[in-house]
């Protein structure tokens, strides 16, 4: 019962947290529009039936039955189709209508203000202001959050803490775990240490990173070495002697080195038989921005390869092919994921938390990313259209030729309709998909 109450409640933070994001998406949208004098007729979260709605000056805000997203209505998104007819409001909603509103709304200004408050009237720079604001409020929001998790609870690593202490020395050739009477005793464990140590000094010398223990012992086989141990608050200085040990050669990304024969390659250093706990560790502020491209590189890799990701996707749905825990995810798998985290009891309640609000943030990156995509309706295909139509209108003025008006972008609305159709049939694949062949965390 608890664990079906935790997985609900992750769940339901992840759902409230992108609800929030698309939100303040569309105030990234709503802000500058409001301040450049465009005329916003709406400002909803989630669409179909009104739930809850109140008038503040010129925009109804409210809170609509189906919660998929979010929208502001300005005027003049689309340039009318003739000179002199009235600008019809559409959104910026990806799911609402793209082709702008068949009736006039009550309170609506006269055509002329309309025309005078229309998005299309504005200059280049404050038509992609609007529009890049709803992108760079997500990324925003993700560059917050990753603070939040990296700096405010850290992520795991190896601490100076001594997590495991072993009895023996059994040689790195073989692969047997357990003790047998001919082994010689661990020098780590003949010398008194204990798990929870925490080491602050060797030779009267300041540790700051478990690298630099493992160095020293490594470098000193069969001489001394004095440990300074804090064991629950009380400092003590223990002697231990590393013996010298075979054992396995690693390259600098950890991996196993070999020789020429394919043979892994041995080597021979101190060995005390001691391991590191695992600790979250605070990061610096300055990883936040490098994780944060980090992220965004990879949102950029999964839609480059879309395409067959999709494939492999549905080969998981509808056959026995294994989901690809890096793959596309649809909202139902993110919020499965979530409940996953929530629910876990290997895990830490701060770790809980961390992982969820790491989920959100990577949500934010996907959202800022995939908005910049330059096909309407997406902020990025308005970006596309605005400068297309400021080229082309320098062009005619170098030529010296009339103004040609604005570019009519309703040309594009039959692309715009594929564009939805596809992307909505990926979400019904993708939602199938996380239905009858999720991604698991734990088994």
């Amino acid at each position: 019962m608890e664990s079906a109450l935790l997985f609900t409640l992750g769940v339901l933070v992840v759902f409230v947290g992108l609800m929030l994001s698309i939100a303040l998406h569309e105030w990234g949208h709503f802000a500058p529009a409001k301040k450049f004098g465009v005329y916003i007729s709406q400002f909803m979260i989630g669409f179909g039936p009104t739930i809850f709605s109140r008038k503040k000056g010129d925009t109804e805000f409210g809170l609509k039955a189906i919660p998929l997203g979010g929208y502001v209505a300005m005027a003049g998104m689309y340039a009318p189709k003739t000179a002199g007819q009235a600008p019809e409001t559409s959104t910026t909603g990806f799911l609402d209508r793209v082709v702008g509103d068949e009736s006039r709304p009550e309170g609506l200004p006269d055509d002329a203000e309309l025309a005078a408050r229309s998005f299309y009237q504005l200059a280049l720079y404050k038509r992609i202001t609007i529009m890049l604001g709803g992108p760079l409020m997500n990324l925003l929001i993700a560059i917050v959050l990753y603070a939040v998790v990296l700096v405010g609870f850290g992520i795991p690593g190896l601490s100076l803490r001594v997590g495991s202490v072993s009895e023996c020395v059994v040689p790195a050739t073989e692969s047997r775990s357990e003790c047998l009477p001919g082994d010689p005793a661990a020098p780590g464990a003949a010398a008194g240490l204990l798990p929870g140590d925490l080491i602050v000094s060797i030779n009267g010398v300041a540790m700051d990173e478990w690298i630099s223990v493992t160095e020293v012992i490594r470098a000193s086989p069969g001489n001394p070495v004095q440990l300074g141990i804090d064991r629950s608050g009380e400092i003590l200085s223990l002697s231990v002697t590393p013996l010298l040990s075979e054992r396995y050669a690693f390259d600098d990304s950890g991996q196993v080195l070999v020789d020429g024969e394919g043979n892994p390659v041995i080597e021979y250093v101190g060995f005390v038989g001691i391991g590191s706990a695992v600790e979250n560790q605070s990061q610096p502020i300055t990883a936040v921005l490098p994780a944060v491209w980090d992220n965004v590189v990879g949102v950029v890799r999964v839609i480059l390869t879309l395409p067959q990701r999709l494939v492999d996707v549905a080969e998981a749905a509808f056959g026995p092919a294994e989901r690809d825990p890096n793959g596309p995810l649809s909202v139902v798998g993110v919020g499965r994921i979530a409940g996953e985290i929530a629910s876990v009891d290997s895990l830490a309640v701060s770790d809980r938390i961390a992982s969820l609000i790491g989920i959100l943030a990577s949500l934010n990156v996907a959202l800022f990313v995939f908005n910049l995509v330059p096909l309407l309706p997406l902020d990025g295909g308005h970006v596309a259209v605005g400068i297309v139509d400021e080229v082309r209108r320098k062009l005619y003025r170098f030529q010296g030729k009339a103004d040609p008006g604005p570019v009519d972008a309703r040309k594009l609305i039959p692309l715009t309709l594929v564009v939805i159709i596809v992307l909505a049939s990926m979400s019904v694949l993708l939602m199938y998909a996380d239905i009858v062949n999720p991604i698991k965390l734990f088994s």
